[in-house]
């Protein structure tokens, strides 16, 4: 189970929690003149790495605000958390693992 230190609310249990995917997704412009192509790899494609990916959750049985977390995919360790629009922290591409 992760404790996830919400921004706002402090340490709480994993369960309090919905992740919302990869973090720092740009949307397209003018999503109107895209092509079908472009705009199925925005709603689609993730980057889904081995390693630290940062990632935007929601605390839903807390205060309900959006924030981001670094966190290994590998130990699910989470190394850093950061506020929507706040710039990312700066952490190694990989955490300790083979």
């Amino acid at each position: 189970m992760l404790l996830i230190p919400c921004p706002w609310c402090g340490p709480r249990d994993e369960t309090e929690f919905r992740c919302g995917g990869e973090a720092h997704v740009t949307r397209p412009r003018d999503p109107a003149v895209v092509d079908d192509a472009a705009w199925a790899d925005y709603l689609f494609m993730r980057k889904n790495l081995k390693g630290n990916q940062a990632e935007r959750w929601v605390h839903a049985a807390g205060c309900r605000r959006w924030f981001n977390v670094i966190r290994s995919t590998v130990s699910h360790r989470i190394l850093a958390v950061y506020r929507m629009g706040e710039a990312a922290p700066a952490i190694p591409e990989r955490d300790a693992w083979p």
